[in-house]
């Protein structure tokens, strides 16, 4: 008795546990909670995978407990030997039908949605965006719009948006979880598929494919926001001019003045400048985060400046420009910090 209430502890705090660690996850990084087409489309599957294997898992448990109980060993019947059905057709062909009936059942439906999100016979009526990823930053080229950008993608709310999408170097996996499924990032071919958001918001996006020791890191942001807002995004970033955009204070224009010595622009672009060795910098000021994935403070930032290796292992930005002091590195993250193009920004779409 005293062993089986052991076990009867143990998976009870097992299961206690299982409960609570579903409610560790974030509204906006969770394809339970459906908030877009895809997500809305693989939680069907989810769904009918679930109920298949739920199924299959009960009728094993039922017939293994009716098993046991049927035909436990009974005393005086030590030697006996129930009898022998191997070689069984019947039983042969029914564990073999069924679960080819079952695989059926969940590939079907599993290749029609898989074909319909790749499916861009209507891309020409919507937003085209070329979707690049980097170790270990994404960037975005708006086709039809001539805007460049990194790490944020702005979209309209209800609208279709196909993204085209190869890798710079090795094979990544785009995936907004509350928004859409998954869609490797190759470098030999563009693979093509379309995300439509129901809710405005600030949804996270994760490479789903491990890319190296920072893979964990590359983290991005898609944020949804209302057609008016995202015209006016448009609007701002198209007609944005960084030799026309002068720094307010000193100490930002000294940092341009070091972003400029430094040979920064080799790298980064700031504008619809098609360079794209490094994340483009336009909008730096409103970014949701540093790196992909560190708050965006001054100090993040001038942390980052002075050893992104530290913070981000593996990443190619490292070494590539001379050693900063803490005040070199103060300077060009002040001029950062103030490059913002718009008023339409994660917080604007969160309030």
């Amino acid at each position: 008795m005293k062993g089986w209430m052991g076990k009867i502890k143990a998976l009870a705090l097992m299961s206690f546990m299982a409960v609570l660690l579903t409610g560790c996850g974030k509204e906006n990084l969770t394809a339970l909670v459906p908030k877009g087409y895809g997500a809305e489309e693989s939680m069907k599957l989810i769904i009918l995978t679930t109920v298949i294997m739920g199924g299959v898992f009960l009728v094993v448990i039922v017939v293994l407990a009716y098993v046991l109980i049927r035909f436990r060993r009974k005393k005086g019947q030590e030697n006996y030997i129930p009898k022998q059905v191997e070689g069984s057709k019947t039983l042969e062909t029914i564990w073999t039908i069924i679960p080819i009936i079952l695989v059926i059942i969940m590939a079907v439906p599993t290749t029609l949605i898989s074909f319909d999100l790749a499916d861009a016979s209507d891309s020409k009526d919507h937003i085209n965006i070329d979707v690049t990823g980097n170790q270990y930053w994404w960037h975005f080229n708006y086709q039809d719009e001539d805007i460049q950008t990194s790490q944020d993608l702005y979209i309209p709310v209800g609208e279709k948006v196909y993204l085209n999408m190869i890798s710079n170097d090795v094979i990544h996996s785009f995936w907004v979880p509350s928004i859409s499924g998954k869609m490797d990032v190759n470098p030999e071919n563009t693979n093509t598929m379309y995300i439509e958001a129901y809710e405005e918001g600030v949804y996270w996006g994760k490479c789903a494919e491990l890319c190296g020791p920072s893979h964990s890191l590359m983290d991005f942001k898609v944020i949804v926001v209302s057609k008016e807002e995202y015209e006016q995004w448009v609007a701002d970033m198209k007609n944005y001019d960084p030799e026309k955009d002068e720094p307010e204070s000193a100490v930002a224009k000294e940092g341009k003045d070091l972003f400029e010595e430094n040979n920064c622009m080799a790298c980064h672009a700031i504008g619809s400048s098609p360079v794209e060795v490094g994340p483009n910098l336009t909008n730096f000021g409103n970014r949701t985060k540093i790196a992909g994935f560190k708050e965006p403070t001054k100090e993040n930032l001038v942390d980052w400046l002075k050893d992104p290796e530290e913070i981000k292992p593996g990443n190619l930005m490292t070494g590539k420009y001379p050693q900063l002091n803490d005040d070199e590195a103060e300077k060009i993250a002040e001029y950062l910090m103030q490059l913002k193009v718009t008023d339409v920004t994660p917080e604007s779409v969160n309030n």
